[in-house]
Protein backbone atom coordinates (compact mmCIF):
# COMPACT_ATOMS: atom_id res chain seq x y z
CA UNK A 1 0.00 0.00 0.00
CA UNK A 2 1.38 3.29 -0.89
CA UNK A 3 1.36 6.22 1.26
CA UNK A 4 1.19 10.07 -0.63
CA UNK A 5 5.01 10.27 1.01
CA UNK A 6 5.81 7.28 -1.51
CA UNK A 7 3.56 8.09 -4.15
CA UNK A 8 5.39 9.04 -7.27
CA UNK A 9 3.05 12.06 -8.87
CA UNK A 10 4.22 13.37 -12.32
CA UNK A 11 4.27 17.03 -13.30
CA UNK A 12 0.85 18.18 -14.80
CA UNK A 13 1.38 19.23 -17.83
CA UNK A 14 -1.65 20.94 -19.05
CA UNK A 15 -3.05 20.73 -23.23
CA UNK A 16 -6.17 23.03 -24.52
CA UNK A 17 -7.68 20.55 -27.06
CA UNK A 18 -10.01 23.03 -29.30
CA UNK A 19 -11.26 23.58 -33.26
CA UNK A 20 -13.26 24.83 -35.48
CA UNK A 21 -13.68 25.57 -39.62
CA UNK A 22 -11.43 27.22 -41.63
CA UNK A 23 -11.31 29.69 -44.32
CA UNK A 24 -9.05 28.08 -46.65
CA UNK A 25 -7.21 24.46 -45.81
CA UNK A 26 -3.06 25.87 -46.58
CA UNK A 27 -3.97 28.20 -43.35
CA UNK A 28 -4.82 28.72 -39.65
CA UNK A 29 -7.33 30.80 -39.98
CA UNK A 30 -11.19 30.58 -38.66
CA UNK A 31 -14.42 31.20 -39.87
CA UNK A 32 -16.16 32.28 -37.32
CA UNK A 33 -14.16 33.00 -33.98
CA UNK A 34 -17.82 32.56 -31.90
CA UNK A 35 -18.03 29.12 -33.32
CA UNK A 36 -14.89 27.45 -32.31
CA UNK A 37 -15.12 24.19 -30.52
CA UNK A 38 -12.92 24.48 -26.84
CA UNK A 39 -13.21 20.47 -26.54
CA UNK A 40 -11.25 21.02 -23.14
CA UNK A 41 -8.29 20.78 -20.96
CA UNK A 42 -5.95 17.82 -20.08
CA UNK A 43 -3.83 17.24 -17.41
CA UNK A 44 -1.48 15.40 -19.84
CA UNK A 45 -0.62 14.96 -23.94
CA UNK A 46 -1.94 11.13 -24.05
CA UNK A 47 -5.55 12.75 -22.83
CA UNK A 48 -5.23 15.57 -24.66
CA UNK A 49 -4.26 13.31 -28.15
CA UNK A 50 -7.50 11.32 -27.00
CA UNK A 51 -10.11 14.08 -27.06
CA UNK A 52 -8.31 15.43 -30.04
CA UNK A 53 -8.39 12.15 -31.97
CA UNK A 54 -12.11 12.08 -30.97
CA UNK A 55 -13.58 15.50 -32.01
CA UNK A 56 -11.68 15.19 -34.91
CA UNK A 57 -13.34 11.89 -35.99
CA UNK A 58 -16.76 13.58 -35.88
CA UNK A 59 -15.94 16.26 -37.85
CA UNK A 60 -13.83 13.82 -40.68
CA UNK A 61 -16.48 14.67 -43.07
CA UNK A 62 -15.88 18.45 -43.27
CA UNK A 63 -12.55 18.91 -44.82
CA UNK A 64 -12.33 22.91 -43.43
CA UNK A 65 -12.88 21.05 -39.90
CA UNK A 66 -9.75 20.97 -37.81
CA UNK A 67 -8.95 20.49 -34.32
CA UNK A 68 -5.02 21.38 -32.46
CA UNK A 69 -3.50 20.60 -29.02
CA UNK A 70 -2.22 23.78 -27.59
CA UNK A 71 0.93 23.14 -25.09
CA UNK A 72 -0.69 25.42 -22.44
CA UNK A 73 2.41 24.07 -20.10
CA UNK A 74 5.40 25.65 -22.53
CA UNK A 75 3.39 29.15 -22.61
CA UNK A 76 2.83 28.62 -18.77
CA UNK A 77 6.80 27.92 -18.21
CA UNK A 78 8.38 28.58 -20.89
CA UNK A 79 11.49 28.36 -19.57
CA UNK A 80 10.89 24.95 -17.41
CA UNK A 81 12.70 21.48 -19.75
CA UNK A 82 9.47 19.92 -19.98
CA UNK A 83 11.32 16.74 -21.80
CA UNK A 84 12.71 15.50 -18.45
CA UNK A 85 8.83 15.48 -16.81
Amino acid sequence: MSTPDTQHTSKQLLHLVFGGELKSLEGVDFSDLSKLDIVGMYPNYAEAHKAWKSAAQRTVDNAHMRYFIVHLHRLLEPHYDHSKS
